[in-house]
């Protein structure tokens, strides 16, 4: 099996634009992209996604989100039955901003604090969403801060150019090798993708 175009499926604007990057990392083409509104979506689809990754390669990244699960159980708990190899069910460790995180050097000029406000091991990180809005909130970046923080009483916890700065950041700043260097979740994707469009 040689992967050389996939379906992708996500759960968000971020998840797809780090999807994205990702994939044109090993120049694997994108299809067509199936975007729900959060987790919800993909976990109903998974079972049928599974089904038809026979004549196609299904790429699926979600959140693990609880330190409760793990990946293989979230996994198997989601399509219920054998893995077709042809569906590349990723989990990102916790959420996909802990693979932001993890690429520490360009987070931290992006939002113009010290990089060691950002922990080294950032799949650790339990509510890695809130953490870096937490950063965010101590840039020296006006506008950013306007942008990623939400307004008092708001009742979702980023702010409104939340996704549209941060999709910037992954086009123009994230460096996907230096992420996997802190991320072991961030690491086996890569390595999955790599064998999977090397071997023909």
């Amino acid at each position: 099996m040689k992967v050389e175009n996939v379906i992708l499926a996500v759960e968000d604007i971020l998840s797809e634009a780090i999807s994205i990057k990702i994939l044109n990392h090993f120049d694997i083409d994108i299809i067509t992209i199936l975007r729900g509104d959060g987790k919800g979506y993909l976990q109903r689809r998974a079972p049928e996604l599974n089904r038809s990754a026979i004549g196609i390669d299904i790429f699926l990244l979600t959140d693990l989100d609880s330190p409760k699960d793990c990946p293989l159980n979230l996994i198997g708990s989601w399509v219920k039955g054998p893995i077709n190899p042809r569906f590349l069910f990723r989990v990102a460790v916790m959420e996909v901003e802990s693979w932001l995180l993890a690429d520490r050097a360009s987070v931290a000029r992006f939002l113009s604090i010290p990089v060691n406000r950002i922990p080294h091991n950032t799949d650790s990180i339990l509510k890695p969403k809130e953490f870096l809005v937490s950063l965010a909130r101590k840039s020296k970046k006006t506008r950013l801060r306007d942008e990623l923080i939400p307004n008092p009483g708001a009742s979702i916890p980023v702010g409104s150019g939340y996704n549209s700065r941060l999709r910037e950041f992954i086009r123009e700043q994230w460096n996907i090798q230096s992420a996997a260097s802190i991320s072991p979740s961030l690491r086996r994707t890569l390595d999955r993708l790599s064998q999977v469009r090397n071997i023909g």
